[in-house]
């Protein structure tokens, strides 16, 4: 059952004009092999966007981060990013700012980005091969957990402290159907570790 595109915190959003920042040429530069190779998307039958990806920027703390349902989107513009100014995990909110909410991941996302000075970016996308594939064998979340949640973002505090999350960057949110994640100190470093496991599991078959 895909469970994938609901915002489940209190989302604080002041719709705003698109977003004027230098790192949206950068998500959108590494947001296209992904959604090229189908790790970010759309489910048609559905009718539900998967897959979005962050980056460090504005002060301590902020991020911007894809859009909620822009996964459809071969080419977005700046008034598909969102970013994240403040939020508070305990109390399940996320304020934002941009011409569009920010994602449904959001949350997650800000606690990853809190385990470490040194993550720079986040990339969340979806395949029911490598979630099939890498369960078990990397950090994976417990599988009772929900995404996008305050229990999901702890969960990656403590993949952090008792696997080798820190070290690879890379993890499956069992609760999640096809949800990973991947880490990096930049964009292209997040981006790039789930395109060599994705491109090597094709290879592969």
């Amino acid at each position: 059952m895909i469970d994938e595109g609901t915002i489940k915190f209190d989302s604080h959003w002041r719709k705003t004009k698109a977003l004027d920042n230098a790192e949206i040429a950068t998500l959108n530069h590494w947001r296209r092999p992904l959604h090229d190779a189908g790790l970010i998307g759309h489910y048609e039958q559905h009718g539900i966007g998967f897959g979005n990806l962050s980056i460090r920027a504005g002060e301590k703390g902020q991020f911007i981060i894809s859009g909620s349902q822009t996964g459809h989107l071969v080419d977005p513009g700046a008034e598909h990013y969102a970013l994240v100014e403040d939020y508070d995990i305990d109390r399940n909110r996320v304020f934002s700012i941009g011409a569009c909410e920010a994602s449904s991941e959001s949350m997650t996302h800000a606690l990853i980005y809190e385990l470490d000075p040194e993550i720079g970016a986040i990339v969340h996308v979806h395949s029911e091969q490598l979630w099939a594939r890498l369960m078990g064998s990397v950090a994976t979340t417990d599988a009772e957990v929900a995404y996008g949640t305050p229990e999901m973002a702890r969960e990656f505090r403590r993949l952090f402290r008792e696997t080798d999350f820190q070290k690879t960057g890379i993890a499956v949110m069992a609760g999640h159907e096809s949800g990973l994640v991947s880490t990096g100190s930049n964009l292209q470093q997040a981006a790039e570790r789930i395109l060599a496991i994705d491109e090597k599991l094709k290879t592969d078959q």
